[in-house]
């Protein structure tokens, strides 16, 4: 089966925690707070790789998680940092947000990473905090909780031409005859079912790959037939090559020329703008001369033309190279995000949003989320540090504006905490 859409959990590994230790040894003097740092949890990394095809890896697997980091330990040992968590996908993966849609990363090009759920940073552990004030702390820091998102993995086919039509055009026989791929051929409709990649080569210097899209007809980007689930991989070519049947009726071939392009037009208008030329098929047939005619009389100076038969080879050296002077002239695709602006750290604004549901009054703030999710609230100490932290953050001012009243309960990311006024 050919698995180009996935829907997976990553999850990065939390830090590990700080401790609080001090040291006691016989000839220390005064000894001193002596609790290592935790080490950082492993971040969820793609990669890509050329030389997977599809996402059949994750169609039995949709959970994953990097490790959390080593905890410190006394006598000032900081905890082992995790290992990153490397998955790899096929060359041509767009990865979005599955809850905002967002576009994080474009993979084009082989080897390329992009981290889509980071590591939390160790907790610091208490020999950090010694200040002139505070000699001996009793505190130490949680480690960081990692990220964790859904992911929609997309894969877009890596072409430089996209053979389009209607079922039974011809578009297999085609790829097999120009190339070494053997896409399956028979004469009902619907016989390619999935898309298949060919490489061909013109001569010494010039060669491109060539994509057969499964056959498309009206309706295809409302989800008739197979189109809406393979125009995708259209989206990447940089010329389209149209091929036609003209075995059939002359006004039957310039009906399926409209309604393959208004299918491209209303899935992706830019599709409809692509350059594209027309391989008028099975010229072998008697009769196609005149379709070709009829063709022209119609499209104007508009398309090149090519008549072929795919099934013999007439023709097919003229196509071919007509199409490596094309790529040889235009510029590659850009993809969705260049490599090194993948937008997948994505931070919450600084004010503060307070929500009431009833008794209950929702705080939104990643700093604050994170500060509180790494205090150790079983310590009086590290309590008082955080509550210090949070007015100066002016937290209680944003929950006086919402109405929170003492007995309330202030929900902060996992935690829920009982509101009570500062006697």
């Amino acid at each position: 089966m050919f698995y180009d859409e996935a829907k997976i959990y990553v999850r990065g590994g939390d830090g590990g925690n700080g401790v609080v230790a001090f040291r006691r040894e016989k000839y220390v003097p005064r000894g001193g707070p002596s609790g290592g740092d935790g080490g950082r949890g492993g971040s969820v990394i793609l990669e890509a790789d050329a030389s997977l095809r599809t996402l059949v890896d994750f169609r039995y697997r949709s959970h994953y998680r990097a490790e959390r980091g080593q905890h410190g330990q006394g006598k000032n040992k900081h905890g082992r940092s995790a290992p990153d968590l490397i998955l790899r996908v096929p060359v041509g993966v767009v990865v979005r947000d599955a809850a905002t849609g967002q576009v994080l990363a474009d993979l084009v090009e082989d080897g390329q990473r992009v981290v889509v759920a980071a590591g939390g940073r160790g907790g610091r552990g208490n020999a950090r905090f010694v200040s002139p004030t505070d000699r001996a702390p009793a505190f130490a820091e949680k480690g960081e909780p990692g990220e964790e998102r859904w992911l929609l993995l997309e894969l877009k086919l890596l072409a430089d031409v996209g053979l389009i039509g209607m079922p039974n055009a011809g578009k297999s026989t085609l790829l097999s005859r120009i190339s070494a791929a053997r896409p399956k051929i028979a004469d009902y409709p619907f016989t390619t079912l999935t898309p298949v990649l060919g490489v061909v080569r013109v001569d010494e210097e010039n060669s491109f790959v060539v994509a057969d899209i499964p056959g498309l007809i009206e309706g295809a980007h409302q989800g008739a037939g197979l189109g809406l689930k393979f125009l995708r991989h259209i989206e990447r070519t940089r010329v389209l090559v149209h091929v036609l049947d003209v075995s059939l009726p002359a006004e039957e071939v310039l009906y399926n020329w409209q309604a393959v392009n208004k299918e491209l037009e209303h899935y992706n208008p830019e599709l409809a703008r692509r350059p594209q030329v027309i391989a008028a098929n099975k010229m072998d047939i008697p009769g196609g001369e005149a379709k070709v005619a009829y063709l022209k009389e119609h499209l104007g100076e508009a398309y090149y033309i090519f008549p072929i038969a795919a099934a013999t080879g007439a023709g097919l050296a003229a196509l071919l190279y007509h199409l490596a002077d094309m790529l040889k002239n235009l510029p590659p695709l850009a993809p969705l995000l260049e490599p090194g602006e993948e937008k997948v750290t994505t931070f919450a604004p600084e004010e503060i949003t307070v929500t009431r549901e009833g008794n209950v009054f929702l705080v939104k703030n990643r700093e604050i989320e994170r500060r509180v999710a790494m205090t150790y609230l079983d310590n009086a100490e590290a309590v008082r540090r955080l509550q210090v932290y949070l007015q100066h953050r002016g937290l209680d001012a944003a929950l006086h504006r919402a109405g929170v009243f003492p007995g309330a309960t202030v929900r902060i990311g996992k935690y829920e905490f009982e509101y009570r006024e500062e006697g």
